[in-house]
């Protein structure tokens, strides 16, 4: 590939990818711990809305070309004139050069499809809206029944054991999954479960939901709709999927592997029945490597 022979103009505005938080680990301790960053960037093409992603931040200007690009939205590089972030409005703005824009816009924007990838869809704002009128009651929890639904839902990933690159989502019980099922992205899983529960008149207010993947604001607002009180994940969270967890009340719970967990909002509603008798040191953690994981 050749460079471009008329390079577009980029800013260079990066957010830092990981943010400090409390939380409370298996012994009922108060420890610090960090968040992946996430938040919504919405790509403008010569001012015409494309898309918003959910991003880390860390590199806005080369995520906004590679979807560009990806989606085959502009051919050449060359058209684009300049690609400018800006985080107070939570915009990044594509010019073209001579304003040429999108080749066919009407017709590909009524050809999108909504891909299973992580963070790459398009969350409209009345759904946002909407999320601020839920506020769950609180559900109370047992470490021990904690630690056996751990057990039980670590045996339900079959697609996953098999292949590989998949996730799974589960409606559960204090201590059983009652409903599994694995797609190839957590969101997809998550949405088939709420419309089981909506065909069937299933109640979400005594139940746990559980996914392999991370608990963002994308998962936080699934589950907030089916009226499930309380969030588990092996994986971790993302700092505005705890942001929204704490405004509504949701427990949330994570890197959950064995006997290992971290209460990230509600440990009060814990009762810690099953304080491990040895310390022992928690499954490695990989660090910003979470973000590939869901």
């Amino acid at each position: 590939m050749t460079e471009p022979s008329r390079r577009p103009t980029l800013t260079d505005h990066g957010l830092d990818p990981a943010h400090a938080t409390p939380a409370v680990n298996e012994f009922g301790e108060s420890v610090d711990v960090h968040v992946p960053g996430e938040v919504p960037l919405t790509i403008r093409v010569d001012g015409m809305e494309v898309v918003t992603l959910m991003t880390l931040g860390t590199q806005p200007e080369a995520l906004t070309l590679g979807y560009i690009r990806n989606q085959k939205l502009i051919e050449e590089i060359d058209a684009i004139e300049s690609v400018s972030v800006d985080w107070d409005n939570e915009v990044v703005d594509v010019v073209t050069r001579e304003k040429a824009g999108i080749a066919d816009w009407q017709d590909k924007m009524k050809r999108r499809i909504v891909t299973s990838g992580c963070g790459q869809g398009t969350i409209f704002s009345c759904t946002v809206d909407k999320l601020y009128e839920v506020q769950l009651q609180a559900l109370p929890l047992q470490q021990s029944a904690i630690y056996e639904l751990i057990r039980n839902v670590s045996r339900l990933n079959d697609v996953y054991r098999v292949s590989g690159a998949v996730h799974g989502c589960g409606l559960c019980t204090a201590t059983t999954s009652i409903m599994h099922i694995e797609d190839v992205g957590r969101h997809n899983a998550a949405d088939a479960i709420a419309g089981r529960m909506w065909l069937e008149g299933i109640d979400g207010s005594d139940k746990i939901f559980y996914t392999t993947g991370r608990l963002t604001s994308e998962i936080v607002m699934k589950t907030a709709f089916m009226g499930i009180p309380v969030l588990l994940s092996r994986s971790g969270v993302t700092e505005m999927g705890l942001d929204l967890a704490r405004e509504i009340g949701m427990t949330m719970i994570a890197r959950a592997k064995g006997r290992h967990f971290l209460i990230y909002n509600g440990a009060e509603h814990m009762t810690f029945d099953a304080i491990p008798p040895e310390r022992s040191a928690p499954p490695p953690t990989k660090g910003m490597r979470d973000l590939a994981t869901g």
